[in-house]
């Protein structure tokens, strides 16, 4: 492998065709435009497909025509251009179809700004379409993530057969970091249920709508039961220091990169602190936060939002663990003396100390 210096939503696009995406329908908004211009320029170079469309409604239904013709496809916008896509998203999702949506997460509501947030957290994870679907969502803190989880969202998404989110924000799909790609690509393949006009998939239909009561409630029994075993066997999450650590720094993103320089540096100052980065905010890793309570004194949960992640930590600790909250909003970063100078307050009213350590990372 050689790495290339590239900007995180450019990792997204040779992560796809490496994949073996060979189509993408969007429409620029910043901070992801820089997604749909490598599309344009890598994609008609695979003998993919590449087209603007009109706006992030058409984009969409775009993909699940293509979806329902077996393609691996993607499209990528940001707040209130995934807002646009969400009834689509519910189709897909309704219709069983595969796709991946690249979401670089910018402030709102409404217009907002331009500055990098995590507030579509509850649209995205919580499902923002209408009926009883889920989507999984990844969440990458690097350049390197967002090519490692662009290939792994592709995979999920045709063995769940459920549109997948990569849900960053704007500063890690802005940021440019060395990134390293597989030497070898993924061939495109035909999936027995694609509506392809071939002989083998003659008579396969593709639809979310189901008119009779029953049948609609046996399908969503299908759906879940996929979601379930989706919670089983897909929830990942990154631990830092975690293992006997008292206080849990909780974030995503470009927040997880900060509590990791944070917890360094308050363990050497004999801090008993270590970090708990949900990959997978669906399925969400809520074992690795009950394992870890077994020690852990308090979690604090640090996010740009008025407290999205906040929600689902609470409900998989379940009152077991006192939850802390800091966060920014409006395109502003928590930084890292204020997210020390927080762990300090914590570690000074209730906690022992320990020895500075050499640095531990466990990936789970």
């Amino acid at each position: 492998m050689r790495k290339q210096l590239i900007k995180g939503n450019e990792a997204i696009v040779k992560s796809a065709i490496l994949s073996g995406c060979r189509a993408f329908y969007g429409y620029p908004i910043t901070p992801a435009s820089e997604i749909t211009e490598a599309a344009a320029l890598y994609m008609p170079q695979t003998g993919g497909v590449f087209l603007q469309a009109e706006s992030e409604v058409a984009a969409i239904n775009m993909l699940y025509g293509a979806a329902s013709a077996g393609v691996r496809c993607m499209t990528a916008s940001s707040g209130p251009g995934i807002s646009l896509m969400q009834e689509g998203i519910s189709y897909m999702a309704g219709a069983e179809l595969p796709c991946v949506v690249a979401d670089i997460m910018r402030g709102g509501p409404g217009l907002g700004n331009i500055g990098s947030e995590q507030s579509d957290y509850h649209q995205v994870v919580k499902g923002g379409g209408n009926g009883n679907y889920r989507t999984i969502v990844l969440a990458p803190h690097s350049a390197q993530e967002m090519a490692d989880l662009t290939a792994l969202a592709f995979e999920l998404a045709d063995r769940y057969r459920t549109p997948v989110v990569v849900l960053a924000d704007g500063f890690v799909g802005q940021m440019m970091e060395p990134v390293e790609f597989p030497q070898i690509a993924v061939e495109p393949c035909l999936p027995n249920w694609a509506v392809a006009g071939t002989a083998a998939t003659r008579g396969n239909l593709i639809t979310s709508l189901h008119m009779d009561n029953d049948d609609l409630e046996a399908h969503v029994r299908k759906l879940e039961a996929k979601y379930q075993r989706a919670e089983r066997d897909e929830a990942r999450a990154e631990k830092w220091y975690a293992d006997g650590a008292e206080i849990l720094l909780v974030g995503y993103g470009i927040v997880g990169r900060i509590l990791k320089a944070v917890t360094a540096e308050a363990r050497a100052e004999g801090i008993n602190v270590g970090v708990l980065r949900p990959i997978t905010l669906y399925p969400f890793p809520k074992l690795h936060f009950q394992r870890l309570a077994k020690r852990a004194r308090v979690f604090v949960v640090v996010e740009m939002s008025n407290g999205q992640l906040l929600e689902d930590v609470r409900l998989a600790l379940n009152g077991v663990r006192p939850v802390e909250f800091l966060s920014r909003g409006g395109g502003n970063v928590p930084s890292h003396d204020e997210v020390l100078a927080f762990v300090r307050r914590l570690a000074r009213q209730t906690l022992s100390k320990v020895e500075p350590e050499e640095e531990r990372i466990a990936h789970v």
